[in-house]
């Protein structure tokens, strides 16, 4: 692995303090608190800013069609992590994006995609049934061919981010007698159709994610994406971006793994109870010096630098356990105040720590479950063949 240091020139580096400027100026303290308070993870002033001054557009497009060279995009994303801009729902937005652009009819290319780069249009994933779990293969949301239109009937949960967004990219079933993979149809279904209800969950951490419900909805054709039965192709390449079984670029200018955005709140618990336990107390003792509080201070750091240091699906999986593991270790370092949240009085390190803790069980749960990653890795990766979950045959007496 290259941790090489990449020089700016002076054109780049003007760039960066251009780009951090200007995220200081939209995401302001009153955004942040009202993500938290909401759980969102967007705020719509914000996103309409990035695509009034063509942020959306640069980093989404290539750089033959003027986007940003490999090396500002990397500045961007990261300076976009420090200033901590709500990102759901950008990043449903900039999975979808790439599949319309490759599935859309022109009509549908059309009405959508310039709205998407001025940020007038997001896109949310509509994939998860309540009784499915992570196998969305086994969609029983039924889509019915009637004429120019599709009848849509049936239920998605954990679609984050539908109250802010105006189409869902939709999984539906339209041939329930055939193999689940050969069966499904995808749609982009404008979310303000009549027989769409959105109804909003709050998770364990805080966020908001929703439940919705499709009644006798109505949409044209034109909001089919790929064949009818060929779902599966089309979303296929969004899946793995999801998932982050996708090719690492070899200049080394993105992320080691997905969640790493995610996990960012994690060093900096990690970092703040270092600082904590390294200041001596009124006698000039240090918490640090105490073999046990080094030993999990220790222990939770080598923990963190390998899971930021592991690869593709891997790193997802690490830094999704790593989280788990180590929040426990973190709010300890801290003490009880750590159980207080963001904006308490008295919070230890701000909140991070606590954030963390709740934070963690749903990393391992977004875009699949972190055992489904572990069988895809046995399965696809170390070829170990497919997981048998039936019951041992009984002998015979």
């Amino acid at each position: 692995m290259d941790f090489s240091r990449i020089e700016l020139s002076d054109e780049d580096r003007a760039f960066q303090e251009e780009a951090r400027a200007f995220l200081r100026e939209i995401v302001t303290e009153e955004v942040l608190r009202r993500d938290r308070e909401t759980g969102d993870n967007f705020d719509e002033g914000v996103h309409l800013a990035l695509g009034a001054a063509g942020y959306l557009e640069k980093e989404w497009k290539p750089e033959s069609e003027g986007g940003f060279n490999r090396l500002r995009r990397r500045i961007w994303e990261l300076e976009k992590r420090r200033a901590k801009v709500p990102w759901v729902t950008f990043g449903t937005t900039a999975l979808v994006r790439r599949t319309v652009e490759k599935f859309g009819s022109e009509e549908l290319k059309a009405e959508v995609m310039p709205k998407v780069y001025s940020g007038h249009v997001r896109f949310c994933l509509g994939y998860t049934e309540p009784e499915g779990g992570s196998d969305i293969a086994t969609c029983k949301t039924r889509a019915v061919r009637d004429g120019d239109e599709w009848v849509i009937n049936g239920s998605k949960t954990f679609t984050t981010g539908a109250h802010n967004c105006q189409y869902v990219f939709l999984i539906t079933n339209t041939d329930p007698d055939a193999p689940k993979h050969k069966s499904l149809t995808m749609f982009l279904v404008p979310l303000d159709t009549p027989g769409i209800e959105i109804q909003g969950i709050r998770t364990v951490d805080g966020d908001r994610t929703n439940i919705v419900y499709y009644t006798d909805v109505r949409v044209a054709d034109k909001y089919r994406l790929g064949g009818v039965n060929e779902g599966w192709k089309v979303l296929r390449e969004p899946l793995d971006a999801e998932h982050g079984a996708v090719e690492i670029e070899k200049d080394g200018l993105q992320d080691v793994a997905i969640m790493t955005h995610q996990a960012m709140t994690m060093a900096t618990a990690v970092d703040r109870a270092a600082a904590l336990v390294a200041r001596p107390d009124a006698n000039g003792r240090r918490r640090i010096d105490d073999g046990a509080v080094a030993y999990r201070l220790g222990r939770a750091v080598a923990r963190m630098e390998a899971a930021f240091s592991t690869p593709s699906i891997f790193g997802r999986v690490a830094l999704a356990q790593t989280m788990r593991d180590i929040a426990p270790d973190v709010m300890d370092l801290h003490g009880t105040a750590a159980s207080l949240p963001l904006g308490a009085d008295g919070a230890a390190d701000d909140g991070a720590a606590e954030y963390v803790y709740r934070f963690a069980p749903l990393v391992g749960i977004y875009g699949g479950t972190l055992e489904v990653f572990r069988n895809m890795i046995a399965q696809y990766v170390l070829g170990l063949g497919k997981p048998a979950y039936a019951p041992p045959a009984k002998k015979a007496s």
